[in-house]
């Protein structure tokens, strides 16, 4: 089997168990870890079949809007002293086993592809191809989207900030 259909095949198989560990998790701390591990293995996948580019943005854009937006989340909560000891309680090795198993599992991946010479595909796709596209005929559902980001985001702030003291 060549090193690009090994890649591929095992970071698959890398998001479809931190997809179902992200499912059946309990807790949503580790969901929120294998959620990012997954997003981590679709965004190699897109690697592998000739989409950097779309990988680049899987990465930057998902795993990082999704951490960014869970720490505003745990920021707005502000549940006090009993979710510190939780928190500590979190950081214990045991807990980050499984996603540094398959995270570990897919840079061996990775570096195996890298090492060999590997025709990804003929069809890559650019950064201009995606400008065109998105500043084309979809301007207005991304400007629309943006809209409703915006707005989301108020209503966060919004919703998030302390009460005020009537006196």
């Amino acid at each position: 089997m060549e090193m690009t259909s090994l890649a591929f095949y095992g970071a698959a198989a890398v998001a479809i168990l931190a997809t179902l560990r992200v499912i059946s998790a309990a807790n949503p701390v580790h969901a929120l870890l294998y959620l990012v591990l997954s997003l981590i293995s679709v965004a190699m996948i897109f690697f592998t079949v000739g989409a950097p580019f779309a990988g680049a943005l899987e990465v930057i854009v998902y795993a990082g809007a999704i951490m960014v937006l869970f720490v505003f989340v745990v920021m707005m909560l502000n549940l006090g002293t009993r979710v510190s000891q939780q928190e500590k309680d979190w950081l214990r090795p045991r807990y980050w086993i499984g996603p540094s198993a398959l995270a570990l599992l897919l840079l061996a991946l990775l570096w195996g592809l890298l090492q060999g010479e590997h025709p990804l595909s003929s069809f890559t796709l650019s950064t201009q191809d995606v400008g065109v596209v998105l500043f084309g005929p979809y301007m207005l559902a991304v400007e629309l989207a943006s809209m409703l980001l915006l707005a989301a985001m108020i209503a966060a702030w919004h919703l998030g900030r302390p009460e005020e003291k009537k006196e």
